[in-house]
């Protein structure tokens, strides 16, 4: 067994202990494992015992790594957790089977064209810049009901929003303030919680958890 498997099955199990300690179901939180970074051949190991939800930040890197990958694990669910640019939006909606960073106006109306286009129906996240960061993407909380009308009117389905806690902040406050939002806004999905406050993220209600550095170890 590698490393990385030994990693994947001890994160699973503290994901179920932390579900069942916020009285919610051992198998309602999905493990997205972010394999950004990382090849073929440190991803195969983790496919091989089960996983089939990853996230990967670049449309360009899961092309290279995971069109050769989806022919021997066609089951597989790709997810995009970074910043996606409008003009890549037609690659990613063919490529991944969720978005977890729709965060601007121009960037909706380019997946609408695109999901319009190919017949396809990704999950679509709307990513909430809960700290207002400047350096960072996505809507300010006060703006997520307006941000949420236009991209229904632009006839996309937004399944749940995320959010990327400041660092240097308690992230139980920003997911708590996100499964607020969601809650205001009639949404059931929730993207938060990283390796480092996964089981804090799933005792506040989150649906996925993106978790790579505690599965597959430092990027260097």
């Amino acid at each position: 067994m590698t490393d990385a498997v030994a990693a994947l099955a001890e994160i699973h199990a503290r994901i179920a202990a932390a579900a069942v300690s916020a009285g919610r179901a051992a198998d309602a939180v999905t493990l997205v494992a972010v394999s950004k970074t990382f090849d073929s051949a440190a991803i195969r190991p983790v496919l091989e015992a089960g996983q089939r939800v990853f996230g990967e930040n670049r449309v360009q890197e899961a092309q290279a790594k995971w069109l050769a990958l989806r022919d021997d694990y066609p089951d597989t669910e790709l997810h995009l957790i970074g910043q996606l640019q409008s003009n890549k939006a037609r690659e990613a909606v063919a490529l991944f089977d969720a978005i977890h960073s729709v965060d601007r106006l121009s960037l909706a109306r380019a997946l609408a064209v695109e999901i319009a286009k190919q017949g396809k129906a990704p999950l679509l996240f709307v990513q909430v810049n809960t700290g207002e960061e400047a350096q960072k993407g996505g809507v300010m909380p006060r703006e997520t009901g307006a941000f949420l009308t236009e991209c229904r009117d632009l006839g996309l389905a937004i399944g749940g929003l995320m959010c990327i806690p400041p660092e240097d902040e308690a992230p139980a406050l920003h997911f708590a303030l996100l499964a607020e939002l969601a809650q205001d806004h009639g949404l059931t999905r929730l993207s938060m919680g990283m390796s480092g406050d996964f089981e804090t993220a799933v005792k506040l209600g989150a649906t996925h958890v993106r978790v790579g550095s505690a599965i597959f170890g430092g990027r260097g």
